[in-house]
């Protein structure tokens, strides 16, 4: 074994995201997924001779966003290029791409990890088109071409080499589709190829500048697996240098079923791709209107919602984080706020009961069936001390989850659980509780304070959770004091 202490790993990542536009990029052919092969094509796509290709307006628009919500500087004069190579998934012989003029350059997005805090700097995005999809497994004597894929609009988000660990890459790849996610620009399903990362990995003894020989890691289906891949490649370079041995420059896969990678093909040199113009696509310009739409329409990101709900809601940043994971959970947090005021009794129900219920159900919060109104008024109920949390958790919430019922309050009125005020009432109850445990008061007047919290559970026992909690504290110290 080497010694590993002596190296850094350092990499860089490239990500390609598919847009969700309606349409391909250069043609009106649908970009929905999940159709028979083949049905989302038509002459352009296949690039027969005499089409000609038209730019997706809103594919640049949501390029621009990705751009804008990264800190990136925006490119407003921009062009296409081909990048020429053969492929049999690639029917026109090219790819149209963007070559020297990315569509945004620069920029981050910070990651936060066990080791701190990191901004990962991007080095560019750019628009470019997707290939078509080669099919190995469906005929043993050939491989099948299915070209729905191909024309569909990707942006490819790359980063600079600057990442320094698998788990800097999967913090900054959860980050990045949350991102995506948050634009609304694409839904970031790895396992359907709608985000695909390659990860380039390379490791250098510590307080060298110079980057060791790198190797390209294709097919990643998962931020868990791009994390693998970097942990376990890192490790075979290293011993490959302490054995003597040089590192070759290759392209390799992972194989996720025993968490290894392999080679696929040594790369001597960097491939030509011989760019060039698109001549059949004119450049385009980004104008001062078309970007402050684009502004206009960004929404508030993670980031800027876990700064808000930390400074000025008080939030812990546990909490901030969980409910800004994902958009809907952050819009049903908003809603709830906006009804009752209440900050952090809101994010206490969020992750608590509903987490509780939508991860036993295996269900997302869009498909949560309470409405925020409703949940709203459940939250009102334990706030003002109608009822307690314990009995809102555990007998009205259940009812409204499973649908029986929309009214909170008429919910606890039938099911007799309102909590009461009433002190004579409250006093038989704390007399109840004292009598029953002789020892424990004694132990109280003894000096053994602490005990307060047993008698109150035990009055909270008797009313069956009726007894108002304030009141109930109040009457026992009075009483205990006698």
């Amino acid at each position: 074994m080497g010694d590993h202490e002596k190296y850094e790993t350092v990499v860089g990542l490239e990500v390609h995201a598919q847009l969700l536009t309606d349409t391909k990029l250069f043609s009106g052919d649908s970009n929905r997924f999940g159709a028979e092969p083949n049905t989302h094509i038509s002459p352009v796509t296949l690039g027969y001779p005499g089409t000609l290709p038209v730019l997706n307006k809103k594919a640049v628009a949501y390029a621009i966003k990705m751009g804008l919500a990264c800190h990136s500087a925006i490119e407003r004069h921009n062009y296409f290029a081909r990048k020429n190579y053969f492929y049999p998934d690639l029917p026109k012989g090219y790819q149209i791409s963007q070559h020297s003029v990315p569509v945004s350059k620069g920029g981050y997005i910070r990651i936060s990890t066990a080791s701190g805090d990191k901004k990962i700097l991007l080095n560019r995005i750019h628009l470019e088109e997707d290939a078509g999809k080669s099919i190995h497994d469906r005929d043993p004597e050939f491989t099948c071409l299915d070209f729905n894929r191909a024309g569909v609009p990707l942006i490819e988000i790359v980063t600079e080499p600057c990442l320094s660990s698998g788990e800097e890459a999967a913090a900054y790849l959860t980050n990045l589709r949350r991102i995506l996610r948050y634009l609304d620009i694409c839904d970031g399903n790895m396992e359907e190829g709608s985000m695909r990362c390659d990860a380039n990995i390379s490791v250098r003894k510590k307080g060298e500048n110079a980057l060791g020989t790198k190797v390209e890691v294709k097919n990643l289906n998962s931020i868990r697996n791009v994390k693998r891949a970097i942990e376990y490649e890192a490790l075979r370079m290293v011993e490959t240098i302490e054995k003597g041995e040089a590192i070759l420059q290759q392209t390799r896969s992972f194989d996720a079923s025993n968490g290894t990678t392999f080679s696929m093909r040594t790369k001597e040199e960097a491939n030509d791709y011989r760019y060039f113009p698109d001549p059949d696509l004119p450049p385009f310009q980004v104008t001062d209107e078309f970007l402050k739409i684009i502004e206009e329409d960004l929404p508030a990101l993670p980031e800027e919602l876990i700064e808000r709900y930390t400074r000025e809601y008080h939030l812990p940043i546990y909490d901030a984080e969980v409910i800004t994971d994902d958009k809907e959970t952050a819009a049903y947090f908003e809603l709830l706020i906006k009804e009752t005021g209440s900050f952090k009794a809101s994010a206490n129900w969020i992750l608590g009961p509903v987490k509780s219920f939508l991860n036993g159900n295996n269900l997302s919060i869009r498909e949560f069936p309470v409405h925020a109104t409703v949940m709203a008024s459940l939250i009102l109920l334990v706030e003002k001390g109608k009822i307690n949390f314990s009995i809102a958790s555990s007998r009205i919430f259940p009812e409204l989850a499973r649908g029986a019922a929309s009214d909170p309050l008429e919910l606890a009125v039938r099911l007799n659980l309102l909590q009461t005020a009433d002190e004579d009432l409250v006093h038989q109850w704390v007399v109840q509780a004292l009598e029953s445990m002789p020892e424990k008061v004694a132990e109280y007047k003894k000096g053994k304070k602490g005990l307060l919290g047993l008698f109150v559970g035990e009055v909270k026992k008797i009313s069956k959770g009726k007894a108002d909690p304030k009141l109930t504290n109040q009457l026992l110290i009075e009483t205990l004091e006698k």
